[in-house]
């Protein structure tokens, strides 16, 4: 499911933040529920004919292959094969390296580049980019693929393995290799150190709190409700709370901001086995603390809204009829749990579904906005490579881009066609001369990246949902 969103709008949430608790939603990349109990997996008692099977195979590879076996890689091998026969980019085998990583990533800070991922088909689509990382400043867009690191091929690695690829030391250089509407491009990020910070928030219109939150973490509960009390000292009579790219995160944190927001007894979600038995989590002090919110509230979402984003969005609207304003949700719905072995490798499974208070299954469907309303068509125009200096007589689709943001700021009234001729130049050098760069009739990085600066600007004046929202909060 594939959802274009605007360059500038916020994604934001931990890269690979599978944590021991409950994730809600996809494989870190898109939120997990991850079941808190971390059962260490003890070697099967009993053997059926299939174990049997397995275990001749492993024998006749150990006993008459040619060459030297690795019985750990063959077994991880066996291990990878079976979960991978599931088909669900969820459920994946980790060995002790890379559950190593991933349990690290946990922490409140990292290196990388600051984008969640999930495996799709034979590569790696990033899910949201996240707030001020070289992901979100490179203009990465959620649905592009990453189809090589450093210009080798990630074909068939896990989402594990891929990360590992793209982390590394603080203001080293990584190139993705990406595909975005079927056509390949190079992108070059330096690895940032990666904030955590899930919850901002201002006042607007002197009246309404505005609140973004970003993912779903560990501390994002309290960071909301800091958020709220001071707000409320400011005076507020209502709260935007914008979950616009936020992949998800943990499921207990979802239960305690809902909570927030539901009278005591509501239901806030439901996690549904394969039995058909669902688990009813409802508001109440055991998971807000006895902190009610009882201001009118309106909730932003979007296609990069997913897991425990949508878990807190549903609850809102469903069980406290909070207006949902923005562009349908991504649709992330199932429940995963994550094991231990032994030798300290684990496993994670797809174990449940997890349904909206009404019991309905939002899985590849996302929630249907209460009022549509979205970013302008050049929001969701691909950034224009940098590397490149555009002039007259050149013909490509970063031509065309150029001549959409010039058109979207008022420079340019001819043609967007992809062709640089001499209106092109005259509306580059009109901008140049407004903006106080050097007036050269050609697009170079310094003029792009101001241009892009101007455009990320026009897109937050022309927050469509924001104003919505506004508008519907100011008539309570």
């Amino acid at each position: 499911m594939d959802k274009k969103q605007p360059k500038t709008v916020k994604r934001t949430t931990l890269i690979w933040s599978i944590i021991i608790a409950l994730l809600v939603g996809g494989g870190l990349a898109y939120g997990v529920a991850y079941v808190q109990t971390r059962a260490v997996i003890s070697q099967a008692q009993s053997t059926t004919a299939s174990m049997q099977k397995i275990q001749a195979v492993y024998s006749t590879i150990e006993d008459n292959y040619y060459k030297p076996v690795s019985a750990q890689k063959v077994t991880n091998g066996a291990i990878k094969g079976m979960i991978s026969s599931l088909n669900d980019p969820f459920s994946e085998y980790l060995d002790k390296t890379d559950a190593t990583s991933l349990n690290n990533q946990i922490s409140s800070s990292f290196s990388g580049i600051g984008a969640e991922v999930q495996k799709s088909g034979q590569y790696i689509k990033i899910i949201s980019p996240i707030k001020g990382t070289p992901a979100k400043k490179a203009g990465l867009q959620p649905g592009d693929l990453i189809i090589a690191v450093n210009d080798k091929s990630i074909a068939g690695k896990s989402v594990t393995e891929a990360v590992s690829l793209m982390r590394g030391k603080i203001g080293t250089k990584v190139t993705l290799t990406l595909k975005r509407n079927n056509k390949d491009f190079k992108q070059t990020l330096t690895r940032e150190k990666i904030p955590v910070n899930t919850v901002n928030s201002r006042v607007i219109n002197k009246k309404i709190g505005y609140i973004q939150i970003t993912s779903v973490s560990e501390r994002t509960a309290s960071e909301l409700k800091t958020a709220l009390k001071n707000l409320d000292k400011k005076g507020v009579k209502s709260y935007v709370l914008d979950v616009r790219d936020n992949p998800g995160g943990l499921m207990d944190q979802a239960l305690k901001m809902s909570s927030m927001f539901l009278k005591n007894g509501k239901v806030i979600m439901r996690v549904q086995a394969k039995t058909g038995q669902q688990q009813v989590y409802k508001a109440g002090k055991k998971y807000d603390g006895g902190y009610k919110v009882t201001k009118p509230v309106a909730v932003l979402m979007n296609g990069g809204s997913a897991s425990a984003a949508e878990i807190f969005a549903g609850a809102l609207h469903q069980s406290a009829n909070a207006p949902l304003i923005g562009t349908q949700s991504y649709g992330k719905g199932t429940v995963q749990t994550v094991s231990d072995f032994k030798d300290k490798s684990e496993m994670k499974i797809t174990i449940a579904k997890w349904l909206t208070p009404n019991g309905s299954w939002i899985n590849k469907k996302g929630l249907t906005p209460t009022y549509k309303a979205d970013y302008p068509k050049y929001a969701y125009l691909q950034l224009i490579n940098t590397d490149k200096t555009y002039k007259i007589e050149d013909v490509s689709t970063q031509v065309k881009t150029l001549q959409k943001e010039l058109k979207a700021l008022g420079y340019f009234e001819g043609k967007t066609n992809g062709y640089f001729g001499k209106t092109t130049q005259t509306a580059v050098e009109a901008y140049q001369q407004k903006n106080k760069l050097t007036v050269t009739g050609t697009a170079d990085s310094k003029t792009i990246l101001n241009i892009e600066t101007k455009i990320q600007s026009q897109i937050a004046k022309n927050d469509n949902a924001l104003k919505k929202a506004e508008n519907v909060l100011n008539k309570k």
